[in-house]
């Protein structure tokens, strides 16, 4: 499905996913003003009516689990040729694979996240559902008015009712996240099947790494040095190739983890600044020590920051450098081709980055050495901010394209852009995204800063 101009009564944006029978459009419903996911099914099944039907089927089920924990589906309908569609809520947020291109998350926000994905596995489980599928990416994020993200399970193309995956016979799931009962025909499965997709992605938020097979997996601990050992034991009890082992249901899984969230250290503020200049960043990285998440506090005007490679440099204001999350970045978050690149994360709370609603101040940088990076900066979109136009950009080091958007759902502002060599140079590319609790007073200062090697 290439293009479309109306889907019922709603007015396709721009195409969110594409999967193996249908594809996933934002649009706009004008009736009601507001923007929802519309899932299409693909053009080459529309013959097929076994798919047709467990296209259908995926639609009843999300309405069956009747949670705000589940994607909320509004409508269904079917396009003249005769194609069904379903229309759902729309997850502004990303999902839980947006958050891990930029590594492992702050241990009481991956237990937070993943307590969250366990109660929509037991809302699925009570109305009668297994999943079957459950990863990072159908685990959705929608903020809500009070500002929090919202986690939601999405996707249930491969779930069953209980009563029928009990003499399931065919494999399913994704490699990491399945269970040894779905790797292979003739094993029935029950809601602890989920339990094990859910302890992958726990391991994964916790870690940043995929756990391997069942019977096989590197304690979290070994990944995380300084993990609660209470962590670990509920990670890898959920992740036991016997099931019978496993805890008994995902509303026990959740409880567990949110106790331990609940006594998780959170990261520290200093009441007092401790000055860290820009030799002692350089200092740390010469010595080899690399920390996924650097926690600090600086008085400085500005502080020089790279990542751990040193390919990427940017200055920014003292007070935004307290927290920097140094190993890289996936391209494929912003449509490129995916892969790892250097590129870093600094902000004066890396917890609320991904939360549009969040009054944070921080850039992120991320090189590219593939694609276009400047259409993509140009494609992007942020829901509930102001769009206030584009821009050329030129500079000493760099020459590109500038977007901003002002008074975000928490009152802030976001300024991307897309950069290449000012002299002429094709490569390297650089994106960057810089978040300001306010006006964007500070971008151009930064953007003057951006240093990169290809």
């Amino acid at each position: 499905m290439h293009s479309v101009e109306r889907i019922g009564r709603y007015r396709p944006e721009r195409r969110l996913g594409t999967g193996a029978f249908g594809t996933v459009w934002l649009a706009h419903d004008d009736e009601l003003d507001a923007l929802v996911a519309v899932k299409v099914l693909a053009d080459n099944w529309a013959h097929r009516l076994d798919v047709r039907e467990r296209f259908l089927s995926e639609a009843r089920m999300l309405r069956r689990a009747g949670s705000d924990r589940v994607v909320q589906v509004y409508d269904i309908g079917e396009l003249p040729d005769g194609r069904p569609y379903f229309v759902m809520e729309y997850a502004d947020g990303g999902t839980l694979a947006d958050l891990l291109t930029e590594g492992p998350l702050p241990v009481p926000e991956a237990l937070r996240l993943t307590a969250s994905a366990a109660r929509g596995a037991a809302a699925l489980h009570q109305a009668g559902i297994v999943h079957r599928d459950i990863k990072p990416s159908n685990v959705l994020l929608r903020t809500s008015p009070g500002g929090a993200a919202r986690v939601l399970l999405a996707d249930l193309g491969l779930a069953k009712s209980l009563a029928e995956a009990s003499g399931l016979t065919l494999a399913a799931g994704s490699a990491g996240y399945r269970p040894p009962e779905q790797a292979g025909p003739g094993a029935g499965i029950d809601e602890r099947a989920d339990v094990y997709s859910l302890g992958a992605v726990g391991y994964h938020l916790v870690t940043g790494a995929v756990p391997g097979e069942p019977g096989h997996v590197v304690p979290p601990g070994r990944l995380r040095p300084g993990l609660d050992p209470g962590v670990q034991r509920a990670l890898l009890r959920a992740l036991e190739p016997d099931r019978g082992r496993r805890w008994p249901t995902a509303q026990a899984f959740a409880e567990e983890i949110e106790r331990l969230a609940s006594r998780a250290p959170r990261p520290r503020r200093p009441r007092r600044a401790l000055a860290l200049t820009a030799s002692a960043l350089l200092l740390l990285t010469a010595v080899g020590v690399t920390l996924a998440l650097v926690t600090r506090e600086s008085p400085a005007p500005g502080i020089r920051v790279e990542d751990s490679s040193g390919r990427v440099t940017a200055e920014v204001p003292g007070a935004w450098g307290r927290q920097v999350r140094d190993s890289g970045w996936d391209p494929a978050s912003i449509g490129l081709r995916p892969g790892r690149e250097p590129g870093f994360t600094v902000a004066d709370d890396l917890a609320k980055w991904q939360d549009l609603t969040s009054d944070v101040n921080g850039v992120f940088v991320g090189l590219s050495e593939h694609g276009d990076v400047t259409g993509q900066v140009n494609a992007l979109t942020h829901a509930g901010c102001h769009y206030d136009g584009g821009r050329s950009y030129t500079g000493e080091r760099w020459h590109g394209r500038v977007r901003t958007w002002t008074d975000c759902p928490g009152g802030g502002s976001i300024t991307e852009a897309g950069l290449t060599p000012a002299g002429g140079d094709a490569r390297p590319q650089v994106y960057v995204q810089i978040r300001q609790n306010g006006d964007p007073s500070q971008s151009e200062r930064i953007l003057d800063s951006v240093g990169a090697k290809g």
